[in-house]
Parts: structure tokens; C-alpha cells; sequence
């Protein structure tokens, strides 16, 4: 399992949630702060049916075949919906790990 689909499973499960809360009690804006407020927002803003797309990929591990002939759709169709988000997705996780790169060398 790569940190993308880690960080979407720990999204969607609810998980991600909980650890923040637990790790982050003050309101500086921590890489894992940043990252929960930057998903909530990127999938609040999806469709149910986007959202849905990427919770079989991700969470039900299917193919973009097998999700594809799930919703009698085609393939490129799948990966057009998809695609987007998982792009903002790696900006994100990318950006918090630069965030916290950052916040070690000020250490």
C-alpha cells in the first residue's frame, strides 16, 4: 500500500480524524492538521458519484476495469473523474511533508 492510498483509506475510514485530534490539541496548523483540513475540503467538493469512484478504488481495491464495468462505464470515463483528485491528493501529501521538512530544520 503506497502513502496515497494509506492517507485516503485513513481518510475515509475515519481514522485520520481521531490520530489528528489526538496529535494536534492546539491550533497551529500541523502537517497532519494540514493534511485532514486539505482532504476534507478536496472531497467535500466532490460528487457523490467521484467520491464514489474513489472509494472503490482505494478502499475496495478494484481495477479501473472492474469499477468501470461496475458502473457500465468506460474505463478513460473512470480515470477522468478520478485522476484530478488523486493529482490534488499528491500535491497535498507532498506539500505536508515539505511543510514538515521545513519545521525539522527550524528545530
Amino acid at each position: 500500500m503506497n502513502e496515497l492510498e494509506f492517507n485516503i483509506r485513513l481518510y475515509l475510514t475515519g481514522t485520520m480524524k481521531s490520530w489528528t485530534d489526538r496529535i494536534d490539541s492546539t491550533d497551529q496548523l500541523t502537517p497532519q492538521r494540514f493534511i485532514f483540513n486539505a482532504m476534507t475540503e478536496l472531497f467535500d467538493s466532490l460528487s457523490d458519484d467521484d467520491l464514489e469512484l474513489i472509494r472503490l478504488r482505494y478502499m475496495e481495491r478494484l481495477t479501473l476495469s472492474e469499477v468501470s464495468s461496475r458502473y457500465l462505464l468506460n474505463e478513460c470515463t473512470v480515470r477522468n473523474h478520478t485522476n484530478p483528485t488523486i493529482k490534488q491528493l499528491k500535491k497535498i501529501l507532498n506539500k505536508a511533508t515539505e511543510q514538515a521538512q521545513h519545521a525539522r530544520e527550524v528545530d
